[in-house]
């Protein structure tokens, strides 16, 4: 395995990022679900999903201003 892929596997905050954002697709793998639940904590996943929320949501409120401003 490269080193980035052992570090991306080590590191709980990067996972954290990579689990959320798939979970934001419904796209699931059910053995990366099984080592995200051993390396993950709760704390962990309600603050990536409340960050990645607001700039989602940032991001089509910049989009919709967009569109409707050309």
């Amino acid at each position: 395995m490269s080193s980035i892929g052992a570090w991306i596997k080590k590191s709980t905050l990067v996972r954290t990022f990579i689990a959320v954002s798939w979970s934001f697709l419904g796209i699931r793998k059910s053995s990366e679900f099984k080592e995200d639940i051993a390396r993950i904590t709760p704390l962990h996943i309600l603050g990536v999903g409340v960050l990645l929320g607001f700039i989602f949501v940032a991001l089509l409120i910049f989009f919709v201003n967009w569109v409707v401003a050309s």
